[in-house]
């Protein structure tokens, strides 16, 4: 026990930091995916036909493929992309991105359509008489959306948002194949140092559930709080 708390205060010190990215990982590209999911759903269910079909486009696309090989893409992908701009005279710099930069928007365009899904099926739960009695009202289709529909909707997506909260957390171990010094990442880099893999991995495993389960008891609690009598969604949770 004490050569196993001794190792302990010695790998510490790196996972904490390759924690701290995870963290900020999740963080960025949940609040990314949030401000890509509200729009998208908006004009899947309000938006004129041909808007309605890009965002299904885009949730399809993002949810039907392997988050891995949207990263590779974004990573990858677009620096080629950028080469035959260049060739064309045209700038591409742009498309040529930072390892973070990429792993923001990989995850945060792939959080953003499962969100818009989630929001979609809270915007079909409210019912369709209460836009028109705010029509009714005299507000416009905007005001109705903004001030009736969105906050209910809002509110009873929480307990599938809360799953993507804590989805995002692990999703985020794939951008170590970019090199990206993520908590799995500093794993890695231990087990090769050490030569000690089960014990390193089981570790990494513990901190992440740990993280996971922590998510999922605060936005229960904020579910709970928030939560509309008699207006309810049943999903499932993790």
């Amino acid at each position: 026990m004490a050569g196993w708390l001794t190792f302990w205060h010695m790998i510490w010190p790196a996972l904490g930091q390759g924690l701290l990215i995870t963290l900020k990982i999740s963080v960025i590209s949940l609040t990314l995916g949030l401000f890509i999911g509200v729009p998208t759903v908006l004009l899947r269910v309000y938006g004129p036909r041909w808007l309605r079909w890009l965002a299904i486009a885009y949730t399809e696309l993002f949810r039907g493929t392997p988050l891995l090989v949207q990263l590779f893409v974004i990573y990858y992908g677009l620096p080629d992309l950028a080469r035959l701009l260049n060739s064309w005279g045209l700038p591409g710099q742009f498309l040529v991105l930072d390892r973070m930069t990429a792993a923001y928007l990989a995850l945060a365009f792939n959080s953003g359509a499962y969100q818009a899904e989630y929001f979609r099926s809270a915007i079909q739960a409210i019912g369709a008489g209460q836009m028109m009695a705010a029509r009714a009202l005299g507000m416009s289709k905007y005001q109705a959306i903004v001030h009736i529909v969105l906050p209910q909707a809002m509110r009873l997506a929480i307990p599938a948002w809360s799953n993507e909260a804590a989805y995002i957390v692990k999703y985020t171990s794939v951008v170590f194949i970019i090199s990206v010094q993520d908590l799995l990442a500093r794993g890695q880099m231990i087990i090769a140092k050490y030569y000690n893999p089960m014990e390193i991995l089981i570790t990494v495993g513990v901190i992440y559930l740990v993280v996971v389960l922590g998510i999922a008891t605060g936005m229960g609690k904020l579910e709970a709080r928030l939560r509309i009598p008699g207006l309810e969604l049943e999903v499932e949770r993790i």
